[in-house]
């Protein structure tokens, strides 16, 4: 987990009430639900593992924070947009780019989500290319499911750095983060694919952000490049959420399986993405 605690408003509010009902400890998730941590509470502080941590001034809804070394600060980070990490209900976080959401928590925990997501490749036993790794919840789902090997890129400097706070993401949990199964690569992975040799994955996983910020993700030659290197009846998921039709005035998932099609897959649309087999 992160070297330090994790605050949520949840959190800190409970840490007050246990100070104004003059409790002497309080049990708080300290880790966004992952674990629970007794603390001991003081007048002027709050004291974990060995060390005193001040209350807050004020915790915002919706946002994270983590230790500095200093104070609580928000778990964010602006470069060219808004990278943020955001509590849910179910533990697992989810993150905004700009304001927008990236993954589902309305009626399903992401992780969960990403489970279903995952199991759709059938990981167990298998090298997979993660393309857009995101808060890696794929790779996080692939390795408990028994993949051999995931391959994830990750082209947002400041997606990785937010992911490597979360408790839930593989970086943070040694016990996924085996080097000989899993490997993170700072890349955008438009780039990195053709270098890739040819058949050498056996399952991809593509979560790209919507097709108006990276439309170069749902091109034909992307997805001509994903089937190169992808085995013969190597499987793919890929994530197309579900667009308005009627105000997008476009069928993204359809026109993401006609073009995987044309690269040599055989495909169907499920739920909010596209299972793709390579048929040749």
């Amino acid at each position: 987990m992160p070297a330090g605690p994790l605050l949520t408003l949840a959190v800190y509010e409970a840490l007050l009430a246990a100070r104004e009902a003059g409790h002497a400890e309080a049990e708080v998730s300290l880790d966004l639900g992952r674990t629970q941590s007794r603390v001991e509470i003081g007048a002027g502080h709050w004291r974990w593992a060995g060390a005193d941590y001040p209350y807050p001034e004020r915790c915002r809804e919706r946002t994270v924070y983590h230790w500095s070394g200093a104070a609580f600060e928000p778990v964010q980070r602006y470069g060219s947009a808004l990278i943020k990490l955001v509590p849910t209900d179910w533990g697992p976080p989810t993150f905004e780019i700009d304001g927008i959401k990236m993954l589902p928590t309305a009626r399903v925990s992401p992780l969960a989500d990403a489970q279903t997501k995952v199991g759709y490749v059938q990981p167990r036993g298998k090298r997979i290319l993660d393309t857009c790794g995101g808060l890696g919840y794929f790779a996080v789902c692939a390795l408990q499911a028994g993949a051999a090997e995931i391959r994830s890129f990750e082209k947002n400097a400041d997606v990785i750095w937010v992911r490597g706070l979360n408790p839930w993401s593989p970086e943070t949990q040694p016990e996924l983060a085996d080097a000989a199964r899993y490997s993170l690569t700072h890349a955008d992975v438009t780039q990195a694919l053709p270098a890739l040799p040819s058949a050498s994955v056996d399952a991809v996983l593509h979560d790209p952000p919507r097709f108006g910020i990276a439309g170069e993700l749902y091109s034909q030659a992307f997805y001509d490049q994903l089937a190169r290197v992808l085995k013969p009846r190597g499987r793919l998921f890929h994530y197309t959420g579900t667009p308005n039709k009627l105000t997008s005035r476009r069928d993204v998932p359809q026109e993401v399986s006609a073009r995987l099609q044309k690269a040599g897959f055989r495909t169907r649309i499920e739920g909010d993405g596209v299972v793709g087999e390579k048929t040749r």
